[in-house]
């Protein structure tokens, strides 16, 4: 079926239970149990709630003794923000793989801005699937999505169908999508604002586009234009990327821990072309490879080394990873997590533009093929194109 291309395609992207959801990843023996995240005390309050754990009324923000009370039997872990933000950096990366406009929002949820990425990945609606998916294949997490012509109507529609659900609002549909929706559901209106509202019978968006703009100026200054707009669908904030990323890096935790050196040689070569993919993607080079490590026993251990020109190849960061796995106890002990990350970053200049001497023929092959690799990689996804090293991944 042939899609029109839209106009405007924001993705709103909500990372379901994801505090839980990445315990579970971690520990597959708590999948199905009622997990609450949140402070170790009986005075501290829950972060976050499994689906299983909600269903007895726990939610965020709430008492862990009240917690406690109302799902005794539920799987109570503290908070590991470092575990957390590693997860996030990871699914953040994901995202720039398909547009350069990433605007996270917080820990677990981002927009991303899609207009542009249609000729290369298609209609929006596939974007969002595909997106979909590769979080789930990449880190075996799910997301629920919402897609609509601007940030407001996409951050409300991702939670309509929650978890793991995709939302597409189109811009012939806004209105009737958002007219039934209660107030609450806009931001900006908590207790007492709809408390006002209700005082002037306004319960749903559509009853909120009905009044006349000045009675809600008069009542609610400027916040009352705003919530005017916003109950027509009516927001034109663009998707502001926050991309000042000191480092560029991937690694992986992995099911069972890793002794044999070529496995462990194998893992890298997979992670360092994805490392140099997503810097060609982002324009960047690096000359600080960094060797990340952690035994089995939790113990990390990192070796990094600064090479005289900056680099996107992933050949070259593989080899540089290499050498830097041999300084550590790969091989002898037991590893449950490896990475690989590049720092010391810069756009491509004039002092890393290819020689016009010595190697000047091998370079340019071997950027002709990086560009080749990559318009693979954006057409059929990171696994479609592979060196034979990884054909058992």
């Amino acid at each position: 079926m042939m899609h029109r291309q839209m106009l405007k395609a924001i993705i709103h992207l909500d990372m379901d239970a994801f505090y839980p959801s990445v315990e579970m990843l971690d520990n597959p023996g708590l999948k199905g149990k009622p997990v609450i995240v949140g402070g170790s005390t009986e005075r501290g309050v829950v972060s976050s709630a499994s689906y299983e754990a909600r269903k007895f009324g726990v939610h965020s923000a709430q008492p862990i003794a009240l917690a406690k009370r109302m799902c005794p039997d539920g799987v109570f872990l503290p908070v590991r923000m470092w575990r957390y933000k590693e997860v996030s950096q990871q699914i953040v990366n994901l995202f720039f793989t398909f547009t350069p406009l990433v605007e996270p929002i917080s820990i677990d949820e981002a927009f991303l801005d899609i207009t542009g990425s249609q000729r290369l990945f298609g209609h929006p609606e596939d974007i969002a699937k595909e997106i979909k998916q590769t979080v789930f294949s990449e880190t075996g997490l799910t997301v629920s999505a919402g897609l609509a012509p601007s940030k407001f109507v996409a951050k409300i529609a991702s939670d309509i169908d929650k978890p793991d659900g995709l939302t597409i609002v189109t811009e012939e549909n806004v209105r009737d999508f958002l007219n039934p929706l209660p107030v609450n559901k806009m931001w900006g209106v908590g207790r007492a604002t709809q408390k006002v509202l209700s005082q002037l019978t306004i319960y749903t968006f559509e009853e909120l586009s009905l009044v006349p703009v000045k009675i809600l100026e008069h009542t609610f200054g400027k916040h009352g234009v705003k919530m005017h707009l916003l109950s027509m669908g009516v927001d034109d904030r663009e998707v502001v990327p926050k991309f000042d990323a000191k480092s560029i890096g991937h690694e992986d935790t992995f099911a069972r821990d890793i002794v044999d050196i070529d496995r462990l040689k194998t893992e890298l070569l997979s992670q360092a072309n994805k490392v140099a993919y997503r810097m060609r993607t982002d324009g960047m080079t690096g000359r600080t490879i960094t060797l990340k490590v952690k035994y089995n026993n939790f113990v990390q251990a990192t070796r990094s080394i600064t090479i005289g020109k900056s680099t996107d190849d992933g050949l070259e960061i593989y080899n540089t990873a290499c050498s830097l796995l041999k300084n550590t106890e790969a091989g002898k002990r037991p590893i449950r997590l490896l990475g690989i990350s590049l720092s010391k970053l810069n756009l491509p200049d004039s002092s890393n533009q290819l020689s016009l001497f010595n190697n000047d023929d091998v370079c340019q092959k071997k950027k002709k093929l990086n560009t080749a690799l990559d318009l693979l990689y954006k057409k059929h996804g990171e696994k479609s194109v592979r060196l034979g090293t990884l054909l058992n991944k």
